[in-house]
């Protein structure tokens, strides 16, 4: 009874860092979410979702940014309510992007850095970025829909040269 299961419905993606040493310029890393068609499912996202915007319907939104990694435990959060995406997306894939306006920074230069995916209190991704420290952005998750068994997960990291701006144009292109 296939038709029965409901897949993975809405989660919470959440990131973490310490703070630049006292002096040198502020790390700041952002959740960006890349919205697929089943057009395209590789090519160009038709939603690209990050700080400052949210997707049109409301399905993917960032509720907490920070510039800094300054707090206690995960500072950054993104919903996605994968369940009520319009059935014309097939595919959501999940990233995190340094900014680079203070110089080249790669994860392996920030400390104790976190991603977090999650299904109201279950676990479903735990991620350091330990295995990219040489990258300015890597994906972190990939949603996929498959028909009426609903939405399907698998961690797929993998490290980009590209700072945030080109990140949001190459994010969905990794096939494994």
């Amino acid at each position: 009874m296939s038709g029965l299961n409901k897949g993975v419905g809405r989660v919470e993606v959440t990131l973490k860092w310490d703070p630049a040493p006292s002096g040198a310029p502020a790390h700041d890393l952002d959740i960006v979410a890349g919205v697929f068609d089943a057009a395209d499912t590789h090519g160009t996202p038709v939603q690209l979702v990050h700080f400052g915007s949210r997707s049109p319907d409301g399905t993917i939104t960032l509720h907490r940014d920070s510039r800094t990694g300054q707090g206690f435990g995960y500072d950054e959060a993104m919903t996605l309510e994968l369940d009520r995406l319009a059935p014309r997306y097939t595919r959501v894939v999940v990233g995190v992007a340094i900014q680079q306006g203070g110089g080249r920074r790669s994860f392996g230069d920030v400390a104790n850095t976190g991603v977090r995916i999650r299904e109201g209190y279950t676990d479903l991704l735990v991620h350091d970025f330990a295995d990219v420290p040489d990258a300015l952005s890597a994906t972190v998750v990939e949603f996929t829909r498959e028909g009426a068994d609903g939405w399907t997960y698998r961690p797929i990291s993998h490290g980009f040269d590209a700072d945030p701006q080109a990140f949001g144009t190459v994010l969905g292109s990794i096939r494994l």
